[in-house]
């Protein structure tokens, strides 16, 4: 009963993160499961997985209500990673504790740097709402720009997938003019997009399987520079496919008896508060330190990730 009410209490820290930063909980949870609670490598993938899918289909019908996903590439990305996770959960059964740990620790290692890149990239000062702002801003600019190149190019696909914020009412296009809901583009599946869609499924089921992440760390790069998806659109996508691919995964991993029922339903108990104490939290906590502090957090993670294993072994 103890540790239930750690997990759950370790739950609302990483739904508290989840909901300032946007971070997918696998890169928390993994390292945690491993070091604070003595799971075996197995363990602690597959109860990652199993605590990962709830959450993302919270999220996937949130960014569906707001419009901010592309549904079918999402439903096609997912059902391809769908046929890897399980091949991914196989590979982990009948690979040594030490490696599955240090694939964990190299994506740890990944989403901290990524997240140090993006602090570095805030500016200085101010709260989480004005770098969003500045942020929002160049995502704005970026958009237009891969339009234009895309047109210039003759990519048909790669422009008509990229978002455009429309003209405020009126047809003001005066600096400070209110913009418009951001409106899903026109998806136009033609064999070569859906090879692309089907590719990045497939690696992104695998290491969902392997490493017990949602698949989103390789997913929403590759939507952006693969697929022309707009930043504001890649999260919401990922999330849709994380919503199918992982289920294969997490079945397989039950039926093996790798997940740890008690504390991942706790993680959850306590990540769904957490979450929107954290989404709550985004006007009032300064962005950049935040995220320098998570990334150091998350190297630190990797780092004893890879000592533990070391000194097992």
């Amino acid at each position: 009963m103890v540790s239930f009410f750690i997990a759950a209490l370790v739950g609302v820290g990483v739904g508290v993160l989840s909901g300032l930063l946007g971070i997918g909980g696998g890169t928390v949870m993994v390292p945690l499961f491993r070091l604070a609670f003595g799971m075996e490598p197995i363990a602690a993938t597959a109860t990652s997985l199993f605590t990962i899918v709830p959450t993302s289909i919270s999220g996937m019908w949130k960014h569906a209500k707001n419009k901010t996903s592309l549904p079918r590439v999402g439903i096609v990305c997912g059902l391809t990673g769908a046929c890897l996770s399980p091949v991914g959960v196989w590979a982990a059964n009948v690979s040594p504790g030490w490696a599955i740990m240090g694939a964990a620790a190299v994506v740890v290692m990944y989403s901290s740097f990524t997240m140090l890149k993006k602090a570095l990239a805030a500016p200085k000062g101010g709260a989480a709402k004005g770098s969003r702002k500045a942020c929002e801003k160049k995502s704005t600019t970026s958009d237009t720009a891969a339009v234009g190149a895309a047109v210039a190019t003759g990519d048909a696909t790669a422009a008509s997938l990229t978002a455009t914020v429309p003209v405020a009412a009126g047809g003001s296009s005066a600096a400070g003019a209110q913009a418009a809901p951001l409106e899903a583009p026109a998806i136009k599946l033609i064999p070569k997009y859906v090879a692309k869609v089907a590719l990045i499924g497939v690696v992104a089921g695998f290491m969902s399987g392997y490493v017990g992440v949602g698949g989103g760390f390789i997913m929403v790069p590759l939507f952006v520079s693969m697929l022309g998806i707009p930043m504001r659109l890649a999260s919401g996508t990922s999330l849709t496919a994380v919503c199918i691919l992982a289920i294969p995964g997490v079945i397989e991993q039950a039926v093996l008896g790798n997940i740890d029922y008690m504390v991942g339903v706790a993680m959850m108990i306590g990540s769904i508060p957490g979450a929107i104490v954290g989404a709550n939290l985004v006007k009032r906590v300064p962005e950049r330190a935040l995220r320098f502090a998570f990334a150091l957090f998350l190297l630190l993670m990797a780092v004893l990730l890879v000592v533990n294993e070391a000194s097992v072994i």
